[in-house]
């Protein structure tokens, strides 16, 4: 074979070998675009996945929580017509949904109905003026527990008493400077109700065989202390009326437990202690003395003070009070009727109290006061000069004082509740005049161991319930100034409820 012919087989070769190479080539970059389409793919779903957590919090990494927070978000977004509000333990209908819970003259499934000849109750204490502060705080206030939540009776260390929510009341104290904790023990109970007789029994004598004790308060008194007091028949200890009526006899061997109120409720006057002497036991009830409610301006010290969550903080259904008590006997025999009567106070009270303390210590307290004291001095500026209008109906009297925690600024007792006096002649029962004339419940003066000439009508309800009472309470002024007084025509003086 020539050189020639040679060189024509190697081509031929080299040509039918050629479509291999590139095939090879062509399979290689079909490889390397697939892994980068896959890679790029990848990259896309990461990257949208986590957008998609940091834009919906519901496709977070949450488990056993998650219906739990989806089902409150769904029943806190019911709006119930802005005149009421549903809750997840709240009656149900048919199909499941929750039922709105209304407002005062307020009905149907959404409250969207007005109900324009109704009672209007303001008999009870239902802090809900604070109500709009816990939704402006919703997230930092809410508490979700699994279901295995402290099962147990005590805590790790064996003891009733969160130390954390412990920490926090001391905190709280020392930051509004209205109670002296520091060197002091600290009760919790079932609310500032169950801590009352708690503090009776831990100031009785243990003597059996001694005398028994008179459980005394001022008039007009929290009627919760005589009430409580009879329901627990005791040879220690008995209530015994006004403390006035026994101020010339508490230097002999009789033994005396004062309750001393201060704001007082129904009227909201600072007290002080009347009876004096080394047989005399006092037991301080501050459950007002706060700033929405009233100028703080001393620190106090004494033996034994009660305060309660639910006119902090308005959460009264929560149940949780606390006694600050200066001796060890008194608060071992507190402990003591703490343990048989109840065995502590819910775990689930003690850390719903704790997270409501955090947030209430946020900004060292001014957030919550200053939104508590700012409604309050309005609704009582606004009833006073209603009342200031009136002559057969007449409104506590109130003094100014320094407030410490407001630095030093006077300021006046911005009252719970307005303790009203019928000063006609006729007007025996207020309680009767407000209830036939305007359609109002109160409570009755004789009910604090006043006159029938009182009744108290609570401020503290939320805002629509509050102006819906003073349209009632401006109607009845107005028939006074025309000199007229007629029952069945009351709705007339009060214009267009429903605005």
């Amino acid at each position: 074979m020539s050189n020639q012919q040679q060189q024509t087989a190697i081509c031929k070769k080299q040509q039918q070998q050629q479509p291999k190479h590139d095939d090879k080539h062509q399979n290689l970059i079909r490889f390397s675009l697939s892994l980068t389409f896959s890679a790029l793919l990848n990259l896309i779903l990461i990257v949208s996945f986590f957008l998609n957590m940091s834009m919906n919090p519901k496709h977070d990494q949450l488990t056993w929580s998650r219906k739990a927070s989806e089902e409150a978000e769904a029943v806190s977004s019911l709006s119930c017509s802005g005149h009421g509000v549903a809750h997840l333990d709240g009656l149900v209908l048919d199909g499941g949904l929750p039922v709105c819970e209304c407002d005062a003259c307020y009905t149907g499934l959404d409250c969207s109905q007005f109900v324009p000849y109704c009672l209007i109750d303001v008999d009870n204490g239902n802090p809900f003026f604070l109500e709009p502060f816990w939704r402006q705080n919703a997230e930092n206030s809410a508490v979700m527990m699994a279901g295995w939540y402290r099962m147990g009776y005590e805590f790790a260390d064996g003891s009733l008493e969160s130390k954390q929510l412990e920490k926090a009341i001391r905190m709280l104290h020392d930051t509004v400077g209205n109670a002296i904790t520091k060197g002091r023990y600290i009760v919790f109970g079932t609310g500032s109700t169950q801590l009352f007789n708690a503090a009776v029994y831990a100031f009785s004598s243990k003597d059996s065989g001694s005398t028994t004790a008179k459980v005394v308060a001022s008039v007009p008194y929290y009627p919760v202390y005589k009430s409580q007091t009879d329901l627990f028949v005791s040879r220690k200890y008995k209530f015994d009326g006004e403390t006035m009526s026994w101020i010339n006899q508490s230097e002999d061997s009789t033994n005396f437990i004062e309750f001393v109120t201060s704001p007082n409720n129904p009227d909201g006057q600072l007290k002080d202690v009347i009876l004096g002497g080394k047989n005399v036991k006092h037991i301080h009830d501050l459950a007002y003395y706060w700033p929405h409610f009233s100028p703080i301006p001393i620190q106090l010290d004494e033996d034994l003070m009660l305060f309660t969550l639910s006119k902090l903080t308005g959460h009264c259904g929560t149940r949780l009070g606390w006694a600050i008590v200066k001796e060890e006997s008194v608060y071992k025999r507190m402990m003591y009727y703490i343990d048989q009567t109840t065995y502590g106070v819910s775990r689930e009270t003690q850390l719903r109290t704790l997270k409501l303390l955090n947030v209430v210590l946020q900004g060292n307290g001014r957030e919550l006061f200053d939104f508590g004291y700012n409604v309050m001095r309005s609704r009582w500026e606004r009833l006073s000069k209603l009342f200031s209008l009136s002559k057969r109906f007449s409104l506590q009297d109130l003094t100014q004082n320094n407030c410490t925690f407001f630095h030093k600024e006077l300021r006046s007792v911005t009252p719970a509740y307005a303790w009203i006096k019928c000063e006609n002649d006729e007007d025996k029962d207020c309680y009767s005049v407000l209830w036939d004339e305007a359609n109002i419940k109160g409570k009755a003066g004789h009910d604090f161991g006043s006159e029938s000439r009182y009744v108290r009508l609570s401020l503290i309800s939320n805002r629509q319930d509050f102006d819906l009472l003073v349209r009632r309470l401006e109607g009845l002024i107005s028939q006074e100034m025309k000199g007229v007084c007629e029952p069945s025509n009351y709705e007339g003086a009060f214009g267009n409820l429903t605005t």
